[in-house]
């Protein structure tokens, strides 16, 4: 992977209790006083999660390509990020766009997320089936689809897909444990 760009679409539990407790005080009344939230999250997104710097990028922002680079191991990696803040309870969502080296292959794409652990490939969009936070909402699993080739990238090298998953289940902890178990697998 030579680049990636992340758009996230953060749940509101991201932000704790206050921001779960907004969503649900202005689902009800959308003018309930806001406690986690520079604006309104009810019906809303807010394209800022975090503070700005003098770039224009936010601080979970910078977070993201930051770690990034740590879990490839790259510290050149280009990656780009604008992270959303939705009006999700729970499950953060991503949208990412992969550009690669060689020319990819969706469908090994496919097997390869098929066979990994933590995850489940929900894949067909015709038959309406992709990845959605509800669906991942108190499970560990991180469910992966939309997979398909960039139209725009007429090398083939660049892969698009859509992942959600539980944050609060799945987070930093689990996710270690896991990419150790697989390591320890390889060697």
């Amino acid at each position: 992977i030579k680049r990636m760009v992340v758009t996230t679409m953060q749940a509101v539990s991201g932000a704790g209790v206050k921001g779960i407790h907004d969503l649900e005080t202005q689902i009800i009344d959308p003018n309930a006083p806001r406690e986690a939230f520079p604006y309104q999250i009810a019906f809303n997104l807010i394209p800022q999660i975090g503070d700005f710097d003098e770039l224009g990028i936010s601080k979970e922002e910078w977070k993201m390509q930051n770690e990034g680079r740590k879990i490839w191991h790259d510290p050149d990696l280009l990656v780009n990020c604008t992270c959303v803040r939705g009006p999700v309870l729970r499950s953060h969502s991503e949208s990412i766009t992969l550009e690669c080296e060689k020319e990819v292959d969706v469908e090994k794409a496919r097997e390869v997320l098929k066979s990994a652990l933590g995850v489940q490939l929900k894949d067909d969009p015709q038959n309406k089936v992709y990845p959605m936070p509800l669906d991942t909402t108190n499970q560990d699993d991180v469910f992966v689809g939309r997979i398909r080739k960039d139209i725009t990238d007429p090398e083939g090298k660049t892969l698009s897909l859509f992942c959600c998953g539980d944050q609060i289940r799945k987070g930093a902890a689990t996710n270690a444990v896991q990419i150790l178990e697989k390591l320890l697998e390889q060697n």
